[in-house]
């Protein structure tokens, strides 16, 4: 057993700290990421009461529940930067990312903690995957975002369908790596591919955008 709130706090309390000497888009970094980490606590307390109150088995909460769960307690934090600050593309991909980070980060931290740390390769896997795999949902969120407001269709239905396609991407990882044997590789391959995918259309959408200015 850990105790996952005291890991929040002894990773939290020196980035929270560090605010105080850092500024513009770092700060808004480094505050995104401390957001994202308390997001992923927030997401277990669901997911776990949840899985409880279902009587599912653990592989298919984490298909049914801890999807839907997980990319609504980022998205959360994203609409509220859109809500307060309303931040320009760039910013606004750049705070996404930061959640996706401190989410992966904290998670990771606690499953190390919990199973141990002991096999590099499988560490490895785990960084490349199930890291990646939640910077890639909420980017890919605020890239439809970003093009939904270029396209002015920026609304509730939008919202809803980007964040369902985030959980669905989320849902098919834990599915395919539910099981050992080749769909548990493809599971492995397909965050680091989107990953590349995304970089690809943002830096297209960025040329766009300084194109238009």
């Amino acid at each position: 057993m850990i105790y996952a709130e005291n890991i929040l706090l002894c990773i939290a309390i020196p980035l929270i700290v560090s605010l105080l000497f850092i500024h513009a888009d770092v700060r808004k970094y480094v505050a995104a990421f401390v957001l994202g980490m308390g997001m992923c606590l927030l997401a277990a307390y669901i997911s776990g009461f949840l899985n409880l109150a279902t009587g599912m088995s653990n592989n298919d909460a984490s298909v049914f529940i801890s999807p839907v769960v997980e990319e609504l307690m980022k998205l959360l934090p994203l609409m509220l930067f859109i809500v307060l600050f309303n931040p320009n593309d760039n910013t606004f991909a750049m705070l996404a990312v930061a959640i996706g980070a401190g989410f992966s980060t904290f998670e990771n931290c606690c499953y190390i903690l919990t199973s141990g740390a002991d096999s590099l390769p499988y560490i490895l896997i785990r960084g490349l995957a199930v890291g990646v795999m939640h910077i890639v949902s909420i980017l890919a969120l605020s890239i439809w975002f970003i093009v939904a407001k270029r396209l002015k269709v920026f609304s509730l239905p939008a919202i809803a369908g980007g964040v369902s396609i985030a959980m669905v991407f989320h849902a098919l990882y834990n599915l395919l790596v539910s099981e050992s044997g080749i769909s548990s590789y493809i599971g492995f391959v397909m965050p680091p591919i989107v990953a590349g995918l995304l970089y690809i259309l943002y830096r297209r959408l960025s040329k766009q955008n300084v194109s238009q200015n």
